[in-house]
């Protein structure tokens, strides 16, 4: 694996984020829905950074099905949500890619009648979106590579890792 972002840049560019949520919120009152599971460490570590009042909830959406590095259809399933109607709803997830995902997410959301819906992620892939929506947060811009830890997996391996790395062709032979 080559690493491409440590655990002190990880740290730093989470605060930087959350910084901008901060600013961004005020003291209104903000739900938080994290993308199940990618999302979960990114999450731990934000919320405890947020002073506003805060509610936490998530949902999980998933498109990558059993060993693969390609998209397959998407299946969300939104029954761990809190009530967000007439609430301000910040999405959480740990990377846009084709941008597919969060989209479908957003669209779904808004059925539940929030005031308003943002989004932030971790890590945005340049060149891979196929969709016209931009997160309104951004942890990191990153290279097109098929990355892992600080919440992300291959085959539900290596999010423990508390650095961003690119897997190599022979870390996707998991044994």
């Amino acid at each position: 694996m080559q690493i491409l972002l440590t655990e002190d840049e990880l740290r730093e560019g989470v605060h930087r984020m959350t910084s901008e949520i901060a600013e961004h919120y005020g003291n209104r009152p903000l739900t938080i829905v994290g993308i199940l599971t990618g999302s979960v460490v990114l999450m731990a570590d934000m919320i405890r950074l947020l002073e506003m009042p805060l509610r936490v909830g998530v949902l999980q959406a998933r498109s990558y099905h059993g060993p693969t590095t390609t998209r397959g259809s998407l299946i969300i399933n939104d029954d761990l949500m809190p009530d967000i109607e007439g609430r301000e709803v910040l999405l959480l997830d740990d990377i846009f890619d084709t941008g597919h995902t969060l989209k479908e997410v957003e669209t779904r959301i808004r059925r539940f009648h929030p005031a308003d819906v943002r989004s932030s992620v971790l890590l945005y892939k340049e060149g891979r979106q196929e969709v016209k929506m931009i997160p309104d947060f951004i942890g990191f811009k990153i290279p097109n590579e098929f990355v892992v830890g600080y919440g992300l997996d291959y085959e539900d391996a290596y999010r423990n890792l508390p650095y961003l790395a690119a897997l190599e062709e022979e870390d996707l032979k998991l044994e």
